[in-house]
C-alpha cells in the first residue's frame, strides 16, 4: 500500500488513528460541550481525517492480507500501540 504505520511519519500515514483526544477539535476551535455520547456520535463516526496528528504513534495494522483501513471505527488496525514500538526502545536505549 506505500503506507506508514507511524503517523506523521512521510507522505502516507494513517489519519484516523483511533485515539479520543486526536478525534475530536478542541474547545477552542469548537465550544460546543461534549458529551461521553456527544463524542461518539458527531466525532467517532465521521470519516474524515482527526483535528489533530499523533506525531510518532504507531498503529496495529495491517491485517493478515496486507489490507489497511484508514477508519478510526475499525479499532483493530488503527489502534495506536505501546507494544509495537517497545523492541525499539530497547534497541534505541542500548545504542545511547
Amino acid at each position: 500500500m506505500g503506507m506508514r504505520y507511524m503517523v506523521g511519519f512521510g507522505s502516507k500515514y494513517p489519519t484516523q488513528p483511533h485515539h479520543r483526544a486526536t478525534s475530536i477539535a478542541s474547545i477552542k476551535k469548537d465550544p460546543a460541550p461534549v458529551s461521553y455520547q456527544g463524542g461518539f456520535g458527531s466525532w467517532f463516526n465521521k470519516n474524515e481525517p482527526n483535528p489533530y496528528v499523533l506525531e510518532g504513534a504507531i498503529v496495529e495494522g495491517p491485517d493478515e492480507n496486507d489490507k489497511f483501513s484508514d477508519s478510526r471505527s475499525n479499532c483493530q488496525l488503527s489502534e495506536t500501540t505501546t507494544v509495537t514500538p517497545a523492541p525499539l526502545v530497547g534497541v534505541f536505549a542500548s545504542l545511547s
